[in-house]
């Protein structure tokens, strides 16, 4: 004979419509308390689909006696049981005497405690313990055996500080009560699932009881694949850039030479970023070839650009008179996972001057990237030590700087982020270099969102670059409007061991020029 908690569904269903027969007009789940309150759910929902029932769940908590808070119900609590002990020793106890009188060191250390806040007990002045009353109530028993005999907790004050003890804990119980449906009977009649070629050739269907559907149901989960929300941000991100006539960049190299990464963007062979406290250096193989075209039909003059870098890091070339100091062939071989996308883009300009157009010269372009970056950072609640970097360049002539400007307000604009703020600022390879601000109305202050400025021409004109030609640059992070977009304030809860797989399925879909 099935159990209590083995009882099949169909049985069950039965015993609920004799019961509701016999408690009519209304039943409650407690009838059957030994059965697990899915198990009636599950019956309750298969009368209802017929309408032969109906229930509504009623939801409660209720109190449960932890071990510690059970022990208490039984002996009293700690504090009383250190309070007897010293009553009944007229000239007080130390505190072996104590422990050894209870037999329990850890009710002796957290009681005695709590009976001196309590005023219970006192010390002698030759270090005893003893009873500072004659008698006390003992008002954590009294509600331990009350929350033991009515399954009631008392008010959510108390209740939080017994959670805290430890002494109490609260489970969710689920019951319902039930009625009887417009198709009540005491047998559920069988009922069809699906219409068959038998039941439509012999004509049985026209008295057939179908099943109805259940519009409620949620189905199995599928489990389905789901984007990363900064994969999401990614894609509006890069939706704009084509809506403006860029370019993307191929950025699948994460190791770079020194050569990319630093010199050619004029940024000096002592620069703190080159340092192993900010930079990851490969170890193996050590150093990069020179410079040279990964096609081999290209055939542009590497080694015309390379000693071009030197004579201007060295003694100034171009107007510039350089940073003067004797520069290492051998620093710019390193291999660095790249710290900026930038490497690409000075690689990307290498080439565009090596294109001619109709008059001869260079063509305008417009170029962008969004991928990985490394940086040697200690990890915070802001900082890894890697992130994603977008970087847009625009190449063209007699460009100003407040041209760029006005092409920042119009970019930013398109991600709904509006009235820029701009600040001075200075980089190896910009000038003039400008950082970007915008009013956060979340945090109530102005917040840096790019950095951005001209490139240089000791870099451009290195290259190739007529003199004529000037370059925008500007960069932010994705993660930053990631995490604003998305509510985030850990950027390891976005990337990392500490994401949460349920946050990446269920993450909306994101519309950057929209609140």
């Amino acid at each position: 004979m099935a159990g209590p908690s083995e009882t099949p569904a169909g049985d069950l269903a039965t015993q609920i419509l004799l019961a509701l027969d016999t408690e009519s007009p209304l039943l409650s789940s407690a009838a059957f308390p030994t059965i697990p309150s899915t198990e009636v759910k599950g019956a309750l929902d298969r009368l209802a689909s017929r309408d032969m029932v109906k229930y509504e769940t009623i939801d409660r908590e209720e109190a449960i006696l932890e071990p510690e808070g059970e022990q208490i119900a039984a002996n009293g609590s700690h504090e009383a049981r250190v309070f007897e002990a010293l009553r009944t020793a007229v000239e007080g106890l130390t505190i072996q005497e104590l422990e050894e009188a209870i037999g329990d060191k850890n009710v002796v250390k957290i009681g005695q405690g709590r009976a001196f806040r309590e005023k219970w007990i006192s010390k002698t002045t030759d270090g005893k313990f003893k009873a500072a009353k004659e008698s006390i109530k003992d008002t954590t028993k009294e509600q331990m055996q009350t929350i033991q005999s009515t399954k009631s907790h008392p008010d959510a004050k108390m209740l939080a500080d017994l959670k805290k003890r430890k002494l109490v804990r609260t489970q969710k119980i689920i019951s319902f009560n039930i009625q009887k449906g417009d198709k009540f009977a005491l047998k559920i009649p069988e009922v069809a699932t699906d219409l068959t070629a038998d039941m439509i050739a012999s004509g049985s269907w026209k008295s057939a009881t179908f099943k109805g559907y259940n519009f409620k149901a949620l189905g199995a989960d599928q489990q389905p694949g789901a984007l990363h929300p900064l994969n999401k941000v990614r894609s509006e991100l890069r939706q704009i850039f084509f809506e403006m006539g860029f370019q993307e960049m191929s950025t699948d190299k994460f190791v770079e030479s020194g050569f990319w990464n630093f010199d050619a963007l004029f940024v000096p062979q002592q620069h703190p970023a080159r340092d192993m406290q900010d930079t990851f250096y490969v170890s193996d193989p050590k150093e990069a070839e020179m410079p040279r075209g990964e096609d081999p039909s290209d055939t542009a003059d590497y080694k015309t650009y390379w000693d071009n870098v030197k004579d201007v890091h060295q003694e100034g070339k171009y107007g510039s008179i350089g940073y003067r100091y004797p520069w290492s062939g051998d620093e710019s071989k390193k291999l660095v996972l790249r710290t900026h996308t930038t490497a690409i883009s000075a690689n990307m300009l290498y080439k565009l001057a090596q294109q001619k157009g109709p008059d001869g010269r260079p063509p305008p372009a417009r170029y962008f990237s969004i991928d990985r970056v490394f940086r040697n950072e200690t990890v915070d609640a802001t900082h890894l030590a890697e992130f994603h970097q977008v970087e847009g360049v625009i190449a063209d002539y007699n460009l100003t700087l407040g041209g760029l400007m006005e092409f920042m307000d119009i970019f930013f604009g398109k991600m709904g982020i509006t009235d820029l703020k701009y600040k001075c600022a200075y980089n190896p390879y910009t000038e003039p270099s400008m950082e970007i601000f915008s009013y956060h109305k979340g945090l109530g202050k102005l917040v840096e969102i790019g950095n951005s400025g001209m490139f240089r021409a000791e870099m451009l004109e290195s290259m190739g670059l007529p003199k004529d030609m000037r370059v925008f640059g500007w960069g932010l992070s994705l993660e930053r409007p990631t995490m604003i977009k998305y509510g985030i304030s850990n950027i390891r809860e976005l990337l990392g061991h500490k994401v949460d797989l349920n946050f990446m399925r269920n993450s909306p879909a994101v519309r950057l020029d929209k609140e």
